[in-house]
């Protein structure tokens, strides 16, 4: 880490701060394979097209799959659904299930939705930078629905006790 010593406390508590939503992310690759992760990077960018960007770990297998079929799906996590948190937070192999259990809905593209999340959307990949340790996807939103509960939940908040990690 390049931060002066006497910055790292300082920097990580405020930085953890930091509020986000907490998304599942899907992304499937042509071979027909679909999976999901916890995000939490995640803001908009523009109204015009409607756009949001995605920040994914760099070493996380989606990136492959996301150069190979560029398109990703976003649910959004009520405050009271902290069961996704445990079952999509440690993440999944290629070859493992990330829905076996989970009821889902299917997007215009077919990616799985959470059919219990707040809403869903779905969007093409426009551009994708290198930042840190992350890759920042550019993503247009190409289809969105409400869920069961949209008008009775709040999306679920995060903060962070150390900006420097999960």
């Amino acid at each position: 880490m390049d931060t002066p010593p006497d910055l790292q406390e300082p920097i990580a508590s405020v930085l953890g701060r930091t509020p986000s939503g907490l998304f599942i992310l899907t992304v499937a690759n042509h071979a027909g394979q679909e999976t999901g992760l916890l995000a939490s990077w995640v803001q908009q960018i523009s109204f015009d097209p409607p756009m949001l960007t995605v920040a994914v770990n760099a070493k996380r297998y989606v990136n492959a799959w996301l150069e190979e079929r560029p398109v990703l799906g976003l649910s959004i996590i009520a405050g009271e659904q902290k069961q996704f948190l445990k079952h999509y937070g440690a993440g999944f192999a290629p070859d493992e299930s990330a829905f076996a259990g989970i009821p889902v809905v299917r997007s215009p593209s077919g990616l799985p939705m959470l059919a219990a999340a707040l809403g869903w959307m779905e969007g093409a990949v426009r551009d994708k930078w290198s930042i840190g340790d992350h890759l920042l996807y550019a993503i247009e939103i190409t289809s969105a629905n409400r869920g069961p509960t949209f008008n009775d939940r709040e999306p679920y908040v995060h903060i962070r006790k150390n900006g420097f990690r999960y």
